[in-house]
């Protein structure tokens, strides 16, 4: 996927972001990565507040539907650690800009913070899951909600302050290194999910910018795997 958009277009602004990074690179990716995490933790808070503790199937769906968005998070933060904040922290070091450190040095511990959350989130759905009651629902409730803050929060502050300092620090050779990394960072395995994934939602523009950075592939992909990306996600959120 290449980072290009139309010309004479700026940056994508999509619902629920939270500041738009005017600048040569196409941040599209990104801002189609976050849209998606903000619209899942939206369905998960109020699908784990509505659904009967008793329906076994909708909660296994529940479990396996957030295990994909577990591991998406996972592959999405490991390009920004290990392909993005290193590149803009040697920037940062050399012009000694205590602005830029600050901000990077918070992407690290914001990081730091929700990988746990993570893990308390599984466990408890793992609770749910094996041992229904309302008591286990309720807890799995406060842990998504603690996470989906702590995520909401992490995005608009890389919005905000992290994703404009890509747009005037990064050079072209080096916006183009980490648009590959992140091209690489997801196994083919999640390609039938991930396709639909990203489109769900997205606005029409949003969609025609995914393909045309994507190519003809990526809409052929999209019409093979959405029905079952719909019956899935119809089973899992049935209660919203």
């Amino acid at each position: 996927m290449t980072a290009t958009r139309p010309s004479g277009t700026g940056q994508i602004t999509l619902p629920r972001q939270t500041h738009t990074a005017e600048g040569p690179h196409d941040q599209t990716g990104m801002y189609v990565m976050h849209h998606a995490f903000r619209r899942d933790l939206e369905r998960f808070v109020v699908a784990v507040r509505r659904t009967p503790v008793e329906d076994h199937e909708v909660w296994l769906a529940l479990q396996a539907r957030w295990a994909f968005f577990d591991e998406t998070l996972h592959h999405h933060h490991g390009v920004e650690d290990t392909s993005i904040w290193p590149v803009l922290m040697q920037h940062a070091e050399s012009t000694r800009d205590e602005a830029d450190l600050a901000t990077l040095a918070a992407m690290e511990a914001e990081h730091a913070t929700i990988d746990p959350g993570l893990a308390e989130v599984r466990a408890a759905f793992e609770r749910v899951v094996e041992r229904p009651s309302e008591d286990h629902r309720n807890a799995l409730d406060i842990r998504l909600t603690a996470l989906s803050e702590a995520l909401l929060a992490h995005m608009r502050h890389e919005e905000t302050e992290a994703l404009p300092m890509i747009q005037r620090t990064l050079s072209t050779e080096e916006f183009a290194a980490a648009e590959k990394a992140a091209q690489r960072a997801y196994p083919l395995r999640m390609v039938p999910a991930l396709v639909p994934w990203v489109l769900d939602e997205l606005p029409a523009e949003g969609r025609e910018r995914m393909f045309a950075m994507a190519g003809s592939a990526y809409r052929l992909l999209a019409k093979l795997f959405v029905p079952r990306y719909e019956r899935r996600e119809k089973v899992a959120f049935r209660y919203l």
